[in-house]
């Protein structure tokens, strides 16, 4: 222990992951030995994932796959034992198909000790083959997110144990959007959430369908309508314009195209305002990402769509998987 770095002080981790396969090895192997405890929480793995995790050093945390998963669920789970092993000051939080950049850790920690106001500290999130296909190059730009004080992180962050246990951690029931959840929570706590520009992680998202597109965006508009449900009332308005987006683009709009139609044919020009949104998103954000940016409001507002007939059903969302 007196070999540690001062900034590694209290630092433990916590590793989510189901069939990550070389993905997880890597990822554990990107963490420092003065980072401990390791804690891979596990979904149900087949491909000898707990068994590398052991290897790694890291504490195995096997969740009952009886109980519907979630991936806050996870995260829950691994603090929990996080906690229980030892008083960590601080969590790194990382999905298991990451790898942390070697400087991310030390650079954060030290960001966390002088701002004691901060709950939260998050960086760049890159995608580790954006140019192996379109689906992949979208990822990389949707982690390029501004940087100072910021209202929400990802996946991977670095916490402060004690704010996080403030809060009661991560909601279980949540299939998406558990992370800016937790933050909106610790914001209104009197909680900072950080942006800095340090490399933080490396990504491997593996979509080369259309349809893994397709799922992912969709899951999103599914956390977009249960963060405004949840927290949409002011002053936070949760996720709640992006909900009114998804649902005005991608169901109201083409809706109105095509009942119209029934009436006159002049009704179709509505549709028109999808390639002029194109071109008005195109000018900040290029052709490629415009174009699926507008695009992404259809599986959006079917999210948003299903995740209201499951709450008047009063059934359960299934978690949406991509991979």
């Amino acid at each position: 222990m007196t070999d540690l770095p001062p900034a590694a002080t209290g630092l433990g981790a916590v590793i989510i992951g189901r069939n990550e396969g070389a993905r997880l090895v890597a990822c554990l192997a990107s963490f420092p030995d003065w980072v401990r405890p390791l804690v891979y929480v596990d979904s149900g793995s087949t491909d000898g994932s707990v068994a590398a995790a052991r290897a790694a050093g890291a504490e195995v945390v096997a969740l009952d796959m009886s109980v519907p998963f979630t991936a806050a669920r996870a995260r829950n789970a691994g603090f929990a034992r996080l906690m229980d092993l030892g008083a960590s000051e601080f969590v790194q939080f990382v999905d298991g198909d990451c790898v942390l950049q070697p400087g991310w850790l030390p650079s954060a920690r030290a960001f966390l000790a002088v701002h004691p106001e901060a709950a939260v500290v998050c960086g760049r999130r890159r995608e580790i083959r954006p140019e192996a296909s379109v689906w992949n190059r979208l990822c990389d730009a949707e982690w390029d997110t501004p940087l100072g004080q910021a209202r929400a992180c990802g996946g991977d962050a670095l916490m402060r144990t004690a704010a996080v246990r403030e809060v009661g951690g991560y909601d279980p029931g949540l299939i998406a959007g558990e992370e800016p959840e937790l933050c909106v929570r610790l914001r209104a706590a009197g909680w900072q959430v950080w942006r800095i520009g340090e490399e933080m992680t490396l990504h491997d998202a593996a979509m080369t369908r259309f349809g893994q597109w397709w799922k992912r965006t969709r899951r999103g508009g599914h956390a977009f309508a249960e963060g405004a449900a949840l927290h949409g009332a002011p002053p936070e308005r949760h996720w709640v314009a992006e909900t009114r987006r998804a649902v005005l683009w991608g169901a109201v709009l083409p809706v109105l195209a095509l009942a119209g139609a029934l009436v006159t044919p002049w009704a179709l020009l509505l549709l028109a305002l999808y390639p002029l949104q194109v071109l008005r998103l195109a000018r900040r954000h290029g052709w490629e990402r415009a174009f699926f940016m507008t695009l992404a409001k259809f599986p959006e507002a079917q999210g948003v769509l299903e995740y209201w007939l499951n709450r008047l059903r009063q059934r359960r969302s299934r978690l949406i998987e991509y991979k």
